[in-house]
């Protein structure tokens, strides 16, 4: 198979996921932390106060195993809801992708009215940081899966400096949206990429690093800027008037492909570029692992993933997908943004992102701060959303007012009283808001 081959067949991929906009539907994914409610340690998979066990006990309470090796349970459904696990045990739920965001809300609260009485039992927080409260990254284990322990493997030979604190101590919130054609998947490409910065810095909720207070802020986006360069940050290309799913296609075909799955075995392939493997599997099966096993800030499948926000609360992280949908979902709003945008460039975004470290909201662009922006940015996707929609922008809204982020909020109890911090931003305290 020659490379022109193998691009068309990542092009044929990507390009099987347009829908008709009457399609259009949100995803969204968010990712916790198991902590010690005493000691405010993280846990990961082993033991009895593991996430392993965890699953163990929903498993008991009906949720159906999707993934298991060597008999550790790794992954569990109910109803419309998917349990993952990433490397250190971060606890992952991804629901169904929905029209209404207030489907979206329903599923999440009663997911955790299922989870959450396992942590109280346990004497437990299901939390949402961005990273570890305490832990650091070293003390903890990668779960029982052949692929972590291969990207493990290879990031520590090839590798930045923070590949092991994304896989063992981050946590986020992401969301998918869908295209309809190749000109749209180009403007929601750019923008979603333009926005990067502007992301980060609304859901910086990231305050301790390695056991340790962290001076700047957007951490996540550092994290991800030093894990490696061929496969994460924003790409180069996301800018260029001609963007396209070939030049997508371009970059997943010349990327290391780590490992593969053989047989139902994970296999190591190291630095092996992703054009040879094709050359023994070009399954849609194996496409969709190449497209899955890069990290950049914006994430092409047959959908469009958006991955800048660090785990927040209840209702933050609902109001990640509204700003979303309200955002790329609206054409006269998606236009505009484009439009805005027009003059950013691979280099304006990456300075940006260095602006935004040190000055937070306060950082400039295009002559204007960034809680400028973001409030411009909230406006316009509340005007793309339903009446009965709009009240999940609310929360975001009152940050960008205040002019302070949920980092800033948690680092004002933590300094004072960490337990109260660790309690404020867990699952199990925002019950009362979920049932509400």
């Amino acid at each position: 198979m020659n490379y022109d081959e193998k691009r068309d067949l990542i092009i044929s991929y990507i390009k099987k996921g347009e829908k008709g906009k009457d399609e259009y539907k949100t995803g969204l994914e968010m990712e916790h932390f198991t902590i010690d409610k005493e000691s405010l340690d993280s846990y990961d998979y082993f033991g009895d106060k593991g996430v392993g066990d965890t699953l163990k006990r929903l498993k008991d309470m009906g949720f159906s195993v999707e993934s298991e090796e060597e008999g550790y349970i790794l992954g569990l459904r109910h109803d419309d809801v998917a349990i993952n696990l990433e490397p250190a045990g971060q606890f992952e739920l991804a629901i169904d992708a929905k029209k209404s965001l207030k489907d979206l809300d329903e599923s999440y609260k009663k997911i955790m009215k299922d989870i959450i009485p396992i942590y109280e039992q346990k004497g437990q927080y299901l939390l949402t940081l961005g990273y570890h409260p305490k832990t650091k990254v070293r003390d903890l284990h990668i779960i029982p899966k052949d692929r972590y322990r291969y990207m493990q493997e290879y990031f520590l030979k090839y590798g930045g400096k923070t590949s092991i604190n994304m896989m063992r101590g981050s946590a986020s919130v992401q969301t998918a949206i869908d295209f309809s054609d190749e000109e749209d998947f180009k403007k929601k490409f750019f923008v979603a990429n333009a926005l990067s910065s502007f992301m980060y810095t609304l859901y910086d909720n990231s305050y301790i690093f390695e056991g340790k207070a962290y001076k700047y802020r957007n951490l996540r986006q550092q994290i991800w800027e030093y894990c490696d360069p061929q496969r994460t940050g924003v790409y180069d290309f996301a800018f260029d008037d001609d963007l396209s799913y070939g030049k997508y296609a371009d970059k997943i075909l010349n990327t290391d492909i780590i490992f593969i799955n053989k047989d139902g075995e994970d296999i190591y392939k190291g630095a092996t570029k992703f054009s040879e493997i094709l050359d023994e599997d070009s399954s849609d099966k194996m496409i969709f692992h190449a497209l899955s096993i890069v990290f950049p800030d914006v994430r092409t499948k047959r959908y469009i993933e958006i991955r800048m926000p660090d785990a927040v609360p209840y209702p933050y992280n609902l109001s990640f997908a509204a700003l979303m949908k309200g955002l790329f979902y609206n054409e006269e709003n998606l236009n505009k943004l484009r439009e805005e945008f027009s003059n950013m460039t691979y280099t304006k975004c990456e300075k940006l992102k260095k602006d935004t470290k040190y000055k937070g909201f306060f950082a400039e662009y295009d002559g204007k701060k960034v809680y400028e922006w973001l409030d411009y940015l909230i406006n316009l996707a509340s005007n793309g959303l339903s009446d009965d929609e709009k009240s999940y922008l609310d929360c975001i809204k009152n940050l960008v007012d205040e002019k302070e982020s949920l980092r800033d909020k948690f680092k004002k109890i933590y300094d004072e009283d960490p337990k109260k911090a660790v309690e404020r931003f867990s699952v199990n305290y925002r019950l009362g808001d979920i049932d509400a």
